[in-house]
């Protein structure tokens, strides 16, 4: 498998380790993220260290993930990225809607301010 995943008290890592995103393999990710948030992870970060490149149909499905995650009150950041998955994330303008990180420590920082600021919402 592509995916290994790491859970933490707050959040859950998704590490990728593929040789390209196609939207096959995207499309799993897809899957297993829906699975995590239906075991009731509210925080993912998807760790796209061990990715070297991706296909531009894949940014769709980054979308997607992004939206079902945000239109169920949880939290999603890619970190990591190669300077190649990021180029094309960037030619696409898919950064203009992703929450992307260039290391796991401020991924972390973004799930934590989403968190604070869901519990401010919601006084």
């Amino acid at each position: 498998m592509e995916f290994v995943t790491e859970t933490k008290p707050t959040y859950t890592i998704i590490y990728v380790d593929a040789a390209i995103l196609t939207p096959a393999l995207g499309e799993e990710l897809r899957l297993k993220t829906e699975e995590l948030k239906a075991a009731g992870t509210l925080s993912l970060i998807v760790n796209l260290k061990k990715l070297p490149d991706m296909e531009t149909a894949a940014g769709n499905v980054l979308m997607e993930i992004h939206n079902y995650i945000y239109e169920n009150e949880g939290s999603l950041v890619f970190a990591e990225s190669s300077d190649n998955v990021l180029q094309k994330l960037k030619k696409e303008q898919f950064h203009l809607s992703l929450n992307l990180s260039p290391t796991m420590a401020e991924a972390v920082d973004i799930l934590s301010m989403e968190l604070l600021e869901r519990d401010l919402l919601k006084e």
